[in-house]
């Protein structure tokens, strides 16, 4: 068993199904060794679990869940994109986290943290990127966080 999935399966985590996508677009875009993945909800097989605004009828600690959900939903396809062999990835470049919150909230750092933590946390210096962290007014379908990642096949 390869590292990467012997530490997810020490963590309690599941890879989930690759998402569908909720709209006309691809998952993923392949252009040379570059992945774009598109923008991954707290959705897991095509169920919402979190849904509504941080800060409204959702707490930080919500956020921070989805957005580790969103996460799953990335390392699901970038191991479908490597043909299931974690050899074929060689790291994570930038993720771009979107929070639906009020406008008030000011923790949209925190609340992606969650899905930059768990990255670091399963890939180590592989999962290390760079990222921005924002808050919308709302979001597809009110789901409460959305991820994009770019990535590096090896």
């Amino acid at each position: 068993m390869h590292s990467i999935d012997k530490k997810i399966n020490e963590m309690g985590l599941i890879l989930p199904t690759v998402p569908s996508p909720v709209a006309n677009y691809v998952p993923f875009k392949i252009k040379q060794k570059t992945v774009f993945i598109s923008g991954q909800g707290p959705i897991i097989n095509g169920k919402i679990i979190y849904e509504g605004k941080v800060g409204k009828n959702l707490t930080i600690d919500d956020g921070i869940n989805a957005a580790k959900l969103c996460c799953l939903n990335i390392l699901s396809i970038i191991k479908s994109v490597c043909d299931d062999n974690w050899d074929n990835f060689e790291e994570i470049i930038k993720i771009g986290g979107f929070v639906n919150c009020i406008d008030s909230f000011k923790d949209h750092p925190k609340v992606i943290n969650g899905a930059s933590d768990m990255l670091v946390e399963i890939l180590g210096e592989k999962g290390k990127h760079s990222r921005f962290a924002v808050g919308s007014n709302s979001l597809p379908i009110n789901i409460a966080v959305e991820i994009e990642a770019i990535f590096i096949l090896s």
